[in-house]
Parts: structure tokens; sequence; C-alpha cells
């Protein structure tokens, strides 16, 4: 005699799509971008003179050499997202846009206020070292 169950629940995981079981598995592994697209509503967002190629690599380059630790890379989504260090697994998501062939915007989204704010400082420092020095120089911020 078949057994219809196995076919039932087959036909139910196929229904309900790969992005659900994609995003769960993901979330078990710590590798979820979902609270950092879901709190994109109350990024700080900051627009930079540098192509988007030129300003992905840069921002990318400027938070490892700080010591933030970056979990997630998508070219597709136009994101980097890092944990505030390997200690502090705060996550902060960077959301790409290009404006046009030598500007590029940033949107810094986390759940944490203070985790987007230092992640949107240093990056801007990385990315505008002239800003840095046109104002009172801050001690240096350890992650």
């Amino acid at each position: 005699m078949f057994n219809k169950y196995p076919v039932i629940l087959l036909s139910l995981i196929l229904i309900s799509g790969c992005a659900t079981v994609t995003e769960g598995a993901r979330g078990v592994a710590g590798l979820s971008i979902k609270v950092l697209e879901d709190n994109r509503k109350d990024a700080i967002k900051k627009e930079y003179n540098l192509d988007y190629k030129t300003c992905f690599k840069k921002a990318k380059d400027v938070l490892i050499e700080k010591g933030a630790y970056i979990y997630y890379i998508s070219i597709k989504k136009h994101c980097l997202a890092v944990y505030v260090s390997t200690s502090d697994t705060t996550p902060v998501g960077l959301f790409f846009k290009e404006i046009d062939a030598s500007n590029t915007s940033i949107e810094f989204s986390s759940p944490s206020t203070y985790a987007k704010e230092l992640i949107a400082k240093i990056t801007t420092r990385g990315l505008n070292p002239k800003e840095e020095k046109s104002g009172e120089a801050d001690e240096e911020e350890g992650i």
C-alpha cells in the first residue's frame, strides 16, 4: 500500500517556497539578514563621492581593518553584513545603491542604534578621510 503522508509533506514544503526554507536555514546558521532588511526604515543614510565598486570594496576593507567581522556579502542584494567585532555579534547591514557613475549611497541598518552609528562613523572616516581632518579629531574608536 502506498503511504501518502510523505508525498503530502513534500508537496507542502515545495508549495511554501524555497525562500522560507533557505531563510530558516540561514537563521539557524546565524547568517540571516532579515532583521537588517526589516530595520532599513530606520537606517542611517550617507552618500559618498565614489563609484559603486570602489565604495563597496573600500567599505569592506575599512571594516576588516578596524576589526569588524564580515559574515555576509551579496552582490545581488547589494549588501554587506557585519558583526561589530568578533566578540560583539551585534549585526549591522550596509546596503549600497549606485546614485550615478561617481556617487554611491549606503544605508546602515541594525536593530542597535549604537552599532549602526559606530559602523557608519568608521566607514565614513575610511571613505572620506578629509572629513575627519576638518573637524576636531576624536579618539580612535576601538571596536
